[in-house]
């Protein structure tokens, strides 16, 4: 499954037995946890596989062609990511002409390739870059347009791949005539092995007959998942059936939860580093997927940052597992070859959370003190033991941390902290209140915190904002004042909290959070129609949430009438898993209602579960519903709650057609 195709799926990821409650936060077992086979000693891909591969910017557009390629490897080199670890400059789909020759040989599209796939080969080979490439284990490639397949050519697919300088295959499971897949994966190693050139073998089955199981002594890396898509319920989704696969992987065999997004435009650069960060802290193949031709400044940093890259390539060959994943705050731990344990706190959540976890509880010895080092921001602190922070809506602290003897160094940490997210009803001032609290093993000294907020809101502490000192485990919290400039519209707005304060040895140290300050409208008295109010925020797997209509996986407006058993509904959500749209209740409603099923659109495709939350606890869950059940009533009492949320799982199954109907869904306040 590698091609977005406009309103279906081919294959799903159901034989992927080990999605999580998307919402929840908790994970399925592996279906069997056998412990990985023996680390190779040397053989290829020793650290996961580093590159670039074009599908995910390009698919099979003109602007795929040797100039592409060529400019990829030139900026590698230009812009430090080989030096980075990036090696792999992959050609995907697309790269052939729809026919063999008499001979029955593959032949590089002139128009794409004029001078072929070896010339191109050399260029990049000349740059100290491998050339990778990319056919299927089918009669035909994925793409509609039917390039040859290598099922039944394996051998001489291989001997040309070989001849040509390629150094690394990615063998796809499109159009396979319902062949085994074990056999025609074991086939074409069998023919990359006998052509004598070591070539990386990158398994992209999707998952489907469980490789983690049988592929470490046939391919290097293996597909876990169907394709990833440049959005953020994609993402969580893949990232969820990949993490309890970590027993599987290690040196020279790695689960592949698919290419990376980053810089191709559908997230925001918050949820990109999350996506790499991640991605790095399971270990996975990192081959970058936007056009580095015109990738931005904050793309390019995010993908060249050498620290996150070096939990990736840690020659351990650990894949992080889940340590906690309460409520979507996720603690993702990986042991480290140096005896250091990196330490992802995700949260997946639409709000800022406080995600924490201690050293101990990461693998780490107990010690006097521990150093904390922060990938993204490039800098060390001393803890006691306590692992924090508040962590952004989708955000992701990424850190090492070490007990190393050498906590002392460095400057001790605090935490920066808000007791609840701020709303800020229109012309209506608003209270909030803040954190810092000592984590470190030496105090903190000369305490000082401000918040500022945008041109024309006015800020005031109602309460003190410095502290002569915080030792670990105190804090000082203040409460704010908070107004917009009357008729400020509806929706987000940047604040900062910053802190001030010296270490024990007089070093000045400056920390910020950033914060997320939402003006609100009250919500109506009454019952009134989800689909008629605005939302805080709104997230669906494939294309956007629609109102009124069903999801059509593709641009705004793209849906049909709600449909659910044959009966149509004028009002509600139309929603693709995995998603969630949350909603504004200020403590004011008491009960969210609808009519939940699959759409009818998709024929017997598609499972899905539906959820509501009110604040940060469920309320309400259908289990697990198909397209062959009529709409089922789901209400939740969400007295008390500011904020609602309206989730929808995947059902454990992969998200291929799961079209979700929140029909006649309302807000009763």
């Amino acid at each position: 499954m590698r091609h977005p195709r406009p309103r279906t799926h081919p294959v799903r990821a159901a034989a992927v037995l080990l999605t999580a409650l998307l919402s929840a936060g908790g994970l399925a077992a592996p279906a069997t946890a056998a412990p990985p086979p023996p680390a190779p000693a040397e053989g290829p891909a020793l650290t996961p596989p580093m590159g670039f591969n074009n599908w995910n910017s390009t698919h099979c557009r003109a602007e795929f062609d040797e100039d592409m390629v060529k400019g990829i490897a030139d900026l590698f080199v230009t812009e430090g990511l080989k030096d980075a670890g990036y090696q792999y400059v992959n050609l995907d789909d697309c790269w052939a002409l729809p026919q063999r020759d008499a001979d029955g040989k593959l032949v590089p599209d002139p128009a794409r390739f004029p001078h072929g796939i070896s010339a191109v080969a050399d260029y990049v080979h000349a740059k100290g870059l491998k050339l990778g490439i990319y056919t299927s284990a089918g009669t035909k490639t994925c793409d509609n347009t039917g390039f040859p397949g290598a099922l039944g050519h394996e051998e001489s697919d291989a001997r040309q791949f070989a001849e040509w300088g390629v150094d690394y295959l990615k063998y796809d499971n499109c159009n396979n005539q319902g062949v085994d897949a074990r056999q025609r994966y074991r086939t074409m190693r069998d023919a990359l092995k006998a052509t004598g050139r070591p070539i990386v073998y990158s398994i992209c089955e999707w998952g489907e007959n469980k490789p983690w199981e049988w592929a470490a002594d046939v391919g290097q890396l293996w597909r876990t998942t169907g394709d990833i898509s440049d959005n953020w319920g994609s993402m969580l989704s893949i990232l969820k059936q990949n993490l309890p696969l970590a027993p599987y992987a290690g040196p020279g065999h790695w689960n592949d939860p698919d290419m990376l997004e980053v810089g191709n435009g559908g997230m925001t650069d918050t949820e990109y580093r999350s996506h790499f960060s991640l991605w790095s802290i399971m270990a996975a193949p990192l081959l970058i997927g936007t056009d580095l031709r015109t990738a931005s400044p904050a793309t390019l940093d995010i993908l060249g940052n050498k620290e996150v890259i070096a939990v990736d390539q840690d020659p351990l060959g650990r894949q992080g597992t889940v340590v906690s994943s309460e409520g979507g705050r996720w603690v993702v731990a990986k042991e480290m070859a140096d005896g250091s344990s990196a330490v992802a706190l995700f949260n997946e959540s639409g709000t800022a959370q406080r995600v924490a976890t201690s050293a101990t509880a990461v693998g780490l010895p107990r010690a006097p003190g521990y150093t904390l080092r922060d990938l993204w921001q490039h800098r060390d602190t001393n803890t006691a033991g306590t692992i924090a922070a508040t962590v952004p809506a989708h955000g992701t602290v990424l850190l090492r941390v070490s007990a190393d003897g050498r906590w002392a160094e460095h400057p001790p940490a605090v935490e920066l902290g808000l007791v609840e997210a701020p709303f800020i009803e229109r012309d209506t001032p608003a209270t909030l209140s803040t954190t810092v609290t000592g984590l470190g093993r030496t105090p903190a000294r000369q305490v000082s915190t401000t918040l500022t907020g945008p041109d024309g809101w006015t800020v005031r502490a109602l309460s003190p904002a410095t502290a002569a000192t915080l030792p670990n485990g105190a804090s000082l919290r203040t409460r704010w004042r908070m107004t917009a400039p009357p008729g400020t519209p509806l929706g987000s707005y940047a604040l900062a909290l910053r802190v001030r304060y010296r270490s024990p040895a007089g070093e000045r140290v400056t920390d910020e959070l950033p914060v997320t300050a939402s003006v609100v409208a009250p919500p109506p008295a009454g019952a009134s129609y989800l689909s008629d109010l605005p939302w805080l925020s709104a997230v669906s797997g494939w294309g956007p949430v629609e109102r009124d209509t069903s999801n059509g996986e593709q641009a705004a407006g793209d849906g049909a009438p709600l449909t659910i058993g044959s009966t149509v509904y004028a009002k509600g959500l139309g929603v693709h898993a995995a998603s969630e749209v949350a909603y504004y209740a200020g403590r004011r409603c008491e009960q969210v209602s609808a009519e939940v099923g699959v759409d009818d659109e998709k024929g017997t495709k598609g499972s899905v579960a539906f959820e509501i939350w009110a604040d940060g606890v469920r309320a309400a869950s259908s289990g697990v519903l198909t397209n062959a059940q009529a709409a089922q009533p789901l209400t939740a009492d969400v007295t008390g709650a500011r904020v609602v949320r309206l989730v929808v799982t995947d059902g454990g199954d992969g998200s291929d057609s799961d079209h979700a109907d929140w029909a006649d869904a309302r807000l009763s306040c």
